[in-house]
């Protein structure tokens, strides 16, 4: 464990190599195998023979219940359905043994490798007692214990050989405390919580049930009686669960980490995603891969300070900080960035041996003075070209992102939409098969084509865990959408329209998957063929607070989804459905209304509000992107325009406006709140800087270049693709304000 898999443990550079590359193609292979969330229904219906995932996953699972276990499911409302049975109450379908009993999962030791990486030549060697001390000899079946039902099958390929099993540990443990300056009554409720966590019926009893409460401690597994037995579980299953807990919990195993590094998302999510999906989609080679990765991290590293990161790094591997003399040996440069006199006050003694000897040699005193300012005039260059980089990075995934989804858009039919009567989770909509996928671009380009509608719903969410408790706003929505068949003479069947709204075509589940759609979201609002605000008058049921269209206007996701849609569409197609209960207005949005709404990064922020704790960043940043790209195609779009003669006078007319409130629009920088060792820090962020003069100088020089899922190698899509829906009627918004009429500092309601 305290070998650094990921960095060298001295000189934190990335350990991209031979064993990275073998990781990929494993990841590459399995990808397509897995399934979202923890206990799928792959699993559970017996469709597939291995899960990977975290114990607490799977306890449902070896649970023998009436419901539990592995059985055929009603999936109607979702994965976890009961057990479907036959006319005399008995299930249809459980795996059994040949005498009819049912088979509980087996629980399987962590999986490892017949090679190791051999770090001296970056090559892969065979596993042995010298090369994998903590490794083992894989066993034949009749060499196994009586008790461990794997000695039932056949024996493995690879018997006789080592194997170096590494358990990975993807979690640690829940930190508690309570807050000094709380009230008393908080407190006391806090007390009185963590005392009932740490009980001996719940850190004990409820480890057995299905929770998320797993079983790390000695003591939780060392009785079938005390507990597993009350919870469901056969002897068989709590013997083979507590051998292989108590292996991969003993010291005499490797074990894995995640990676924990202030900014880890920087290096998983932004970097390694990223091109893991190039690499599976076959828009990147392995060297790319591993080039791109290489540039990534090193640039994730500097960002956050090298030495805080390897500090850092070498506390997670349980391996003390590098001296002072050796962080002054190997970081000199990033020492010196800190502090010079840190550096120099290590190598005082040194330093005097030296001015005797460079007495003697003058010349080589020289020699090493010029050498030194040679060397941080190097360093100065390599920071400069970091940087050019980094920007240039920036631009391209601007560009990039218009051009493809990280995640398929979903779509809900209108027609199921109003037979619903209320907003339904994706993940149920999901599981009932209601959903149309649109896998790229082309795929969206092609349904609108064919006659379908598309309409985006953006709304503020009235609650912290659901986004229309009182349905209020569905209502409107459904009234929205008869309101707009209606206007436009579409079918009342309502089957060629197909609706967008968050809670139901986003994921609500799965972070990780979460994440990649909220990537996606400004291609999917610029993709729909109508956008329509609903922000009737409600109350926000946690907060106690009126949401309305003013709360709605102070969203930033709100503004940027709307400035996402008109900057590709215009806003021939975006209306507005607001009023009171009983009293539903619907009409086409104003002007009025778009010109606060293009200043999105003024807009409040959920993330502001909770001054950014325990978060890598703001969500501003994660909007520069998209943002800069749709800027960026509609500045092309009136370059074309101008060299083909194309009438493109109302997008010149919005662009000039644009310009003359860029601060505005743009912010270069902006004030962030973070909490860092429990200080507030409030600290200045770049967000805008000058890219958006290097976007115009880019367009200038016609070096706009996509390669997306519309073309490939080509300079971006021709100016009539860029106006999408709108036509020609793309901007009617009229000029901006010469004041800024959101000041963000309205109060949160979501």
């Amino acid at each position: 464990i305290q070998e650094g898999f990921l960095f060298d443990e001295e000189t934190l550079d990335p350990n991209i190599g031979t064993g990275f590359e073998k990781a990929m193609n494993y990841w590459k292979d399995l990808w397509p195998l897995s399934a979202d969330a923890c206990i799928t229904s792959t699993f559970v219906e017996g469709r597939c023979a291995i899960g990977i995932a975290p114990p607490g996953c799977w306890k449902s699972v070896f649970v023998n219940t009436d419901e539990g276990g592995v059985a055929w499911r009603d999936r109607t409302n979702g994965d976890w359905g009961p057990v479907l049975r036959d006319e005399n109450g008995e299930a249809l379908w459980r795996p059994t043994f040949k005498d009819g009993t049912y088979a509980e999962p087996y629980r399987l030791k962590p999986f490892g490798s017949l090679e190791v990486i051999d770090r001296e030549t970056d090559t892969l060697v065979e596993c042995g007692p010298n090369t994998c001390p903590k490794g083992e000899k894989i066993k034949p079946s009749n060499e196994l214990p009586e008790d461990d039902r794997a000695n039932r099958l056949v024996d493995s390929p690879h018997v006789g050989k080592w194997i170096n099993r590494v358990p990975f540990y993807w979690s640690g443990g829940y930190g508690q405390g309570i807050r000094k300056s709380a009230n008393s009554e908080v407190k006391d409720f806090m007390f009185e919580f963590f005392s009932y966590v740490n009980s001996p019926i719940t850190s004990v009893d409820d480890i057995v049930m299905p929770s998320w409460l797993d079983d790390w401690r000695y003591s939780q597994l060392a009785s079938y009686e005390q507990n597993y037995q009350k919870g469901g579980w056969n002897y068989d299953s709590w013997n083979e669960h507590q051998r292989v807990m108590k292996y991969a919990l003993s010291n005499d195993v490797n074990s894995a980490l995640t990676l924990q590094l202030p900014g880890v998302l920087m290096y998983t999510r932004d970097v390694m995603l990223d091109q893991f999906q190039k690499y599976v989609s076959g828009e990147s080679d392995m060297e790319t891969v591993k080039e791109e990765t290489i540039k990534g991290w090193n640039e994730a590293t500097l960002v956050y300070g090298k030495i805080n990161q390897l500090d850092s790094y070498r506390a997670t591997l349980g391996l003390n900080e590098l001296s002072t003399y050796q962080k002054c040996t190997l970081h000199r440069q990033e020492m010196d960035a800190i502090d010079p006199a840190i550096c120099k006050e290590a190598t005082d003694n040194s330093t005097t041996i030296i001015i005797v000897l460079c007495s003697l040699v003058g010349a080589g005193i020289l020699a090493l003075v010029l050498s030194f300012f040679y060397k941080r005039y190097k360093s100065f260059q390599a920071i400069k070209k970091a940087h050019e980089q980094l920007m240039e990075s920036t631009l391209n995934e601007a560009t990039r992102c218009l051009q493809q989804l990280d995640y398929p858009l979903h779509l809900i039919r209108a027609d199921e939409f109003v037979n619903d009567k209320q907003l339904t989770q994706h993940e149920v909509m999901r599981n009932s098969h209601r959903l149309t996928v649109l896998d790229n671009i082309k795929d969206v380009d092609a349904f609108v084509l064919a006659g379908k509608h598309v309409v985006f719903f953006s709304h503020q969410w009235t609650a912290f865990n659901h986004p229309d408790p009182g349905n209020l706003q569905y209502n409107f929505m459904v009234s929205a959408l008869r309101e707009l068949a209606k206007e436009k003479g579409w079918n009342e069947d309502l089957k060629d329209i197909f609706v967008w709204v968050d809670y139901s075509c986003i994921p609500q589940a799965n972070a990780s998957v979460q994440n990649l759609a909220i990537r996606s979201l400004a291609v999917y609002a610029s993709s729909a063929t109508y956008f329509i605000v609903c922000a009737p008058d409600t109350h926000h049921t946690d907060l106690n607070d009126v949401c309305d269209l003013s709360t709605y206007q102070r969203r930033m996701w709100c503004r940027a989804e709307q400035v996402c849609h008109s900057l590709r569409n215009g806003t021939g197609g975006m209306f507005l459905a607001k009023g009171k209960p009983g009293a539903f207005e619907f009409s086409p949005v104003q002007s009025d209304l778009f010109t606060e709404s293009l200043r999105v990064f003024h807009g409040e922020l959920t993330c502001c509000r909770c001054e950014h704790k325990g978060m890598e960043m703001c969500d501003r940043q994660s909007l520069v992107v998209p943002i800069l790209g749709l800027y960026g195609e509609l500045l092309r779009a009136a370059h074309d325009g101008f060299k083909t003669g194309g009438d493109v006078s109302a997008v010149n007319a919005f662009l000039s406006e644009v310009q003359k409130h860029q601060d505005d629009v743009f912010p270069e920088k902006f004030n962030r709140v973070m909490w860092r060792k429990n200080k507030r820090v409030v600290e200045e962020v770049v967000l805008f800087g000058d890219l958006i003069e290097r976007m115009r100088e880019r367009i200038k020089k016609g070096t706009m270049f996509v390669a997306g899922e519309r073309g490939f190698g080509t300079e971006s899509t021709k100016s009539s693709d860029f106006l999408r829906h709108g036509k020609n009627d793309f901007i009617r918004h009229g000029s901006l304000p010469e004041e800024a009429e959101g000041n963000g500092k309205g109060e949160d309601v979501a």
